[in-house]
């Protein structure tokens, strides 16, 4: 059972003009191609490709609105990183994705999702600089948690907190083992509530 049962796809977006409504609260999911995030999503949410996940990393490559509830939002950004697509296109999406985090009056919060074995990348360090040029809390998902034995998941999240230096909060997370899947839902639950 879904734990939001009016979600919904709203639009997909490749131009500022093409954003939904600027009202309400939206969190936005941003993450490295590969990291795991469409999976996050889907967990978070409890529905199955809600979110469509792709063995070819990158897939999101516009951004892709989501209805929670009542002008609750959540929002896809394009991966980043990896995918093979022309510079030119990269350079698009940057301009996007700077675009959308300074302008969203509704936008109160990003999870941010990074594999656990990368690690933080200067693609991450670069959503954190957006996220902070703009006030916006932060929540980091170490995804893939289960990949690693328990001991080096602490390890490595005790070593991403210190990187941090309390410019956001970190869990584990694993959507395989639904890992951190209650903790990453009140967290996106009270950054929705962050916002009238």
């Amino acid at each position: 059972m879904s734990h939001y049962p009016d979600a919904a796809f709203l639009t997909s977006a490749n131009a500022a003009k093409q954003f939904v409504e600027d009202r309400g609260a939206e969190v936005a999911v941003a993450g490295r191609s590969n990291a795991g995030k469409s999976s996050a999503i889907n967990t978070i949410v409890n529905r199955r490709q809600f979110a469509r996940t792709s063995k070819t990393p990158g897939r999101t490559q516009l951004i892709n609105f989501f209805r929670l509830g009542d002008n609750r939002r959540l929002v896809d950004l394009p991966g980043y990183g990896y995918a093979k697509v022309a510079a030119e296109m990269q350079d698009h999406w940057g301009q996007l994705i700077e675009e959308y985090f300074r302008t969203r009056k509704s936008l109160s919060g990003l999870l941010l999702v990074v594999d656990i074995r990368r690690g933080l990348t200067a693609f991450d360090e670069q959503m954190l600089h957006f996220a902070g040029d703009v006030d916006l809390p932060v929540h980091v998902l170490l995804t893939k948690a289960d990949k690693l034995k328990r001991g080096q998941a602490s390890n490595t999240l005790l070593s991403v907190q210190k990187t941090l230096e309390g410019r956001a909060t970190v869990q584990l997370f694993s959507s395989l083992k639904r890992q951190g899947d209650r903790e990453a839902r009140e967290v996106l639950e009270r950054f929705l509530g962050s916002t009238a």
